[in-house]
């Protein structure tokens, strides 16, 4: 029960300025690109049973709420002032870290003998080691290729240096130098996180404090359980790809969401097997595990922005990840590439929730963040050298109300571009271009948002690219209401000259001086009929060089002459086009593959795999869909009775005996 509002609102601006402050720490003193202007690192502080009661907004990841946090307390069992233990196993912390680069810290902040909070920071290293540069490779198969595992251990005990346990992480890095400064950019957050609650606990009082913590969980808790309420309740399902997962068949998520009263289940049975590639997300089933919830919580806060951004927020939210999917998968699966799945999961969630709320969700956004990274050895001073070219987003969705966003997807906005500059002051590389990709948006009353072109030259014998979490090449980002597609992602090679190739996916490229690759990122998805869109806002989009004349005239039925609406022809042609409205509009490529692989076919194949051990499963799936499809080419027809049948040949042309586990 919250007694006193006046103080829990000062208290929450007291945390949110901490944990802002301690963000800020790392921002300005971290290393890394990736940390100091990308942003991507986190700063909390945690109740003793491990729930997020502070955690930035304006600074660093905000996908925070709901990291499971406990088990990792919980498995050192002697605390003491002074220690900081250090982590970055997935499976050693239960869920709380999710792949490899991401190094957490964690601090216990003591008053008089016992623990009042902890303070977690974490940020993404550019290399752990691992197969690759960057650490993270689609193509990995097994965590042991995606870099050094630390398993919970305290890097300072009472104070005292841990020198064995830094050496070993620095040792087994591409960037020793720079992983060593992120860490003490850390160090200082969490040094700053406790000299602030300390000085709370000196104002209020140890007890207030532990009290206020509980009560501003209880009421974001209250607050976000009066939004779910006004959702109809019911059950919505909806299912989304990620592309060109192992034997090159897309990946799918999907979810069940059940709203009762002030309670969501999201039961993600139908989502595919554990693959052999590295988008698995080490959920462990974690309730409101923090992948699995962000489009609720920023849903929440949309409605809601004084909602305080705690976890308090996803304690109504229960799941069930199916053991040994995508989203639950068995030791030792590789995670690196995690982002691309929870990205996409992002997008089934708020697809549910629009079968909900039509009116107050968007369409799918650029559904990506790439993240363009280079190895080379520098010409001019002989040092190799590894860092973040740019994490390559694109539009989000329209809204109900709105256009998207240009440039930037509603799922990845805690990201930031890193200016060209900065790029070619660190790298020896050269942008040549930087900017919006004209007629990428989703048409509609709205459109999306516009994707982004990155052109950059290469200048250094051997370099090595790599590009993690490509998505959205062939499924394009859906439309909502009569909103059109969104324009799929691309990645050229020398691009305008006579050896120019479509690379697609980009893992593991080598490149030589005069190369140039060409990034073209997806637009976000259309919302509403594009021939109800204003004709003065289809020109405006023309006059800022985000769509041509020509889309402008087929996609809107908007006829400009010079510089201006020819208003006469415009309605003429608008009388002659018509426009399909329908709820969702997925594409062509989304369209022909569930000519066979319908939502039934897909579940009758996932339960048909259930029956055998989890190491034949992913092979099973790929094998069974090239009979089928081949089935369906030679114009036979495809049943869920022969998924059955061939899942069961399949597995008896092995010739190994029993089932094993599920």
């Amino acid at each position: 029960m919250i007694a006193d509002k006046v103080f829990l609102e000062i208290f929450n601006n007291r945390i949110q300025a901490a944990v802002e402050e301690m963000a800020n720490v790392v921002l300005r003193t971290g290393f890394t690109a990736f940390v100091k202007e990308t942003g991507d690192f986190g700063t909390y502080l945690l109740s003793p049973s491990g729930e997020t009661f502070g955690s930035p907004l304006e600074t660093g990841y905000n996908l925070s709420l709901g990291i499971p946090a406990e088990a990792t307390i919980r498995s050192i069992e002697d605390w003491q002032e002074g220690d900081l233990v250090i982590c970055n196993d997935p499976y050693a912390t239960k869920g709380m870290v999710t792949h490899l680069p991401d190094i957490h810290l964690i601090k216990p902040y003591f008053h008089e003998g016992r623990i009042i909070a902890y303070g977690m920071c974490f940020v993404h290293s550019s290399d752990v080691g691992g197969k690759v540069p960057g650490s993270v490779s689609p193509s990995a198969y097994d965590i042991h290729m995606e870099g050094i595992r630390i398993a919970p251990v305290k890097l300072y005990e009472a104070g005292v240096l841990n020198e064995q346990v830094m050496r070993m992480f620095l040792d087994n890095s591409r960037i020793p130098e720079q992983n060593l400064g992120d860490l003490k950019a850390l160090m200082a957050a969490l040094n700053r996180g406790e000299q602030r609650l300390a000085e709370l606990i000196a104002r209020y009082g140890a007890e207030r404090i532990e009290q206020g913590i509980e009560q501003l969980l209880e009421y974001a808790e209250m607050k976000a359980r009066a939004i779910v309420r006004e959702i109809p309740d019911g059950a919505y399902d909806f299912w989304d790809y990620l592309e060109k997962g192992p034997g090159g068949y897309p990946i799918r998520l999907r979810c069940k969401m059940t709203i009762e009263d002030s309670n969501i289940h999201l039961d993600f049975s139908g989502t595919d097997p554990q693959v052999r590639a590295s988008f698995n997300i080490p959920t462990h089933n974690q309730q409101g595990h923090y992948m699995l919830v962000p489009a609720l919580i920023r849903y929440f806060r949309t409605l809601d922005p004084t909602i305080p951004w705690n976890s308090g927020m996803i304690r109504m939210v229960s799941n069930y990840a199916p053991p040994a999917s995508v989203l639950n998968p068995e030791p030792m699966a590789a995670v690196g590439a995690r982002a691309a799945t929870f990205i996409r999961l992002m997008d089934v969630i708020t697809g549910a929730l629009s079968k909900a709320e039509a009116s107050k969700v968007p369409a799918a956004g650029a559904g990506q963040a790439c993240i363009v990274m280079m190895a080379m050895t520098d010409a001019n001073d002989g040092k190799k050298k590894v860092g973040v070219i740019q994490p390559i987003c694109g539009g989000s969705g329209a809204r109900p109300m709105k256009d998207g966003i240009d440039g930037m997807d509603f799922a990845v906005g805690h990201l930031r571009n890193i200016p060209a500059e900065t790029v070619e002051a660190e790298m020896p590389v050269l942008i040549e271009h930087y900017g919006l990709r004209e007629d990428s948006a989703g048409a509609g009353e709205y459109r999306g948002g516009s994707g982004i072109a990155l052109r950059v030259r290469i200048v250094t014998p051997d370099t090595v690219m790599t590009a993690r979490n490509m998505e959205r090449m062939e499924f394009q980002p859906w439309g909502r209401m009569g909103g059109d597609v969104g324009t799929h992602g691309e990645a050229i090679l020398n691009e305008g000259l006579p050896d120019e190739r479509d690379l697609g996916r980009i893992d593991e490229l080598l490149l030589q001086p005069g190369d140039t690759v060409t990034f073209l990122s997806q637009g976000g998805g259309g919302y509403g009929d594009p021939l109800s869109r204003n004709a003065h806002s289809v020109l405006a989009d023309v006059r800022s060089g985000l769509l041509s004349i020509a889309k402008a005239r087929e996609l809107y039925g908007v006829v400009i002459k010079g510089t201006n609406v020819d208003e006469a022809e415009t309605q003429s042609l608008r009388e002659t086009m018509q426009i399909n409205v329908e709820d969702f509009s997925y594409g062509p490529t989304r369209d022909q593959f569930e000519v066979i692989w319908s939502d039934e076919m897909q579940l009758t194949l996932g339960q048909a795999l259930k029956e055998y051990p989890l190491a034949l499963r992913d092979y099973l799936k790929r094998r069974t869909m090239d009979i089928l499809e081949q089935r369906h080419a030679d114009g036979l027809s495809v049943t869920t009775g022969e998924i059955v049948s061939t899942v069961s040949g399949l597995r008896n042309s092995i010739g190994l005996q029993g089932t094993g586990h599920t």
